[in-house]
């Protein structure tokens, strides 16, 4: 997330809706009147709600149903550099890498190249020559805070729009203005409650204080603190995988032995989760086989709750 900026100038467009599934709802929609087309690509793996629409777009096994649901979504490969079959010591964004080993030069990533040639394949097989859009979390939150090759998202975004897509970063998208216009054409769209002057009052108080009390530089600095010694446990038990994202947006995935990653049974990630509650500790769940830990504390968070969290 960018330095926050409140002038009005920066968002020219915002629809007000309830909640992230009808945000992106609402940018399917739009993305499909705008480009005139149909097909909408998502990664395996995603989370981008359970309401009809994105259901869809949904690629984790339990939110899928024998009901129709989401039609013209066509999953894609998750460039996962721990879990996929590509990755290195030099592919994220983040102040954590893999232990995978990477021959990298500085300025390539063998595995970025690797995983656009496969997004390539989707295009070329699953979808027609012209496409609605393409959805992607920045970071993978439901399938355990999983992170993408550096500039992957740059050129998968080019190759969308090559083809006349809309990419939208869940639930946002790009050009606002005009898509925002397409969708006019076709349908007055309003929001009963999305409005609601009580929650845009708490919404606005909520940003002040986000902005007053550097609550992102604060994410920043104190997630990074966090994520250095989480790697410092990932380094010392062999059951500890991955250690991986970007302030606040923390992953520890739970695993049988490095060389293999097989998964850690879900009973003994279950005690281990049973266990940290019982001292205190409140943390998520998340992967495709629930192994991974997901650690997203509210932003006030201090480096002495950090460190209860790590011991």
């Amino acid at each position: 997330m960018p330095p926050c900026d409140f002038t009005p100038e920066r968002y020219q467009v915002i629809f007000l809706v309830n909640s992230g599934s009808e945000a992106n709802d609402l940018a399917m929609l739009m993305a499909r009147a705008h480009s005139n087309s149909t097909d909408i690509i998502s990664f395996r793996g995603a989370y981008h709600g359970c309401s009809p629409y994105t259901l869809g777009l949904t690629n984790v096994g339990i939110y899928k149903m024998d009901l129709p649901h989401g039609m013209g979504c066509r999953p894609t490969m998750c460039p996962d550099i721990f879990r996929g079959p590509w990755g290195g010591s030099h592919c994220r964004d983040s102040p954590v890498q893999t232990i995978r080993k990477c021959s990298c030069a500085p300025d390539c990533c063998q595995a970025k190249d690797q995983y656009i040639e496969q997004f390539k394949d989707t295009l070329s097989t699953s979808v027609a020559k012209s496409i609605a859009g393409f959805f992607a979390e920045p970071i993978q939150g439901v399938n355990g805070i999983v992170q993408y090759p550096k500039g992957f998202l740059k050129e998968a975004f080019e190759l969308v729009r090559e083809r006349g897509g809309v990419c939208i970063s869940d639930e946002v998208s790009g050009h606002r203005a005009e898509i925002a216009k397409s969708l006019t054409k076709r349908l007055l769209h309003f929001n009963t409650f999305g409005g609601n002057p009580m929650a845009c009052a708490i919404g606005s108080a909520v940003l002040e204080v986000i902005k007053e009390e550097n609550l992102q530089e604060n994410s920043q600095e104190v997630g990074t603190y966090m994520l250095l010694k989480l790697a410092k446990l990932r380094d010392e038990f062999e059951i500890v995988g991955d250690v991986r994202g970007k302030g606040l947006m923390i992953g520890i995935e739970m695993v049988k032995d490095k060389v293999s990653h097989q998964p850690l049974p879900r009973e003994e990630v279950n005690q281990i989760h049973h266990d940290c509650k019982c001292m205190g500790l409140l943390i998520g769940r998340g992967g495709l086989f629930s192994q991974t830990f997901r650690i997203a504390p509210s932003m006030c968070i201090t480096k002495p709750e950090a460190d209860f969290a790590v011991e």
